[in-house]
């Protein structure tokens, strides 16, 4: 379980790793890949629930 101190913990690593001006920018960009990830989910559950099994006619 995360406390309050450890989210700023991280939160102070993370402002330290990107700096102040490139956040916006980073989480922006997280926020594109995940919605990105989800997309993709969505689509590949669209796709199998469009497979037909093929014919056996011989």
């Amino acid at each position: 379980m995360l406390s309050v101190t450890h989210l700023l913990l991280i939160l102070v690593a993370v402002v330290i790793f990107f700096g102040l001006g490139k956040l916006p920018s980073a989480m922006g960009d997280i926020g594109r890949g995940i919605r990105s990830f989800k997309n993709g989910m969505r689509d590949d559950s669209d796709d199998k629930d469009k497979i037909t099994p093929p014919d056996d006619k011989k």
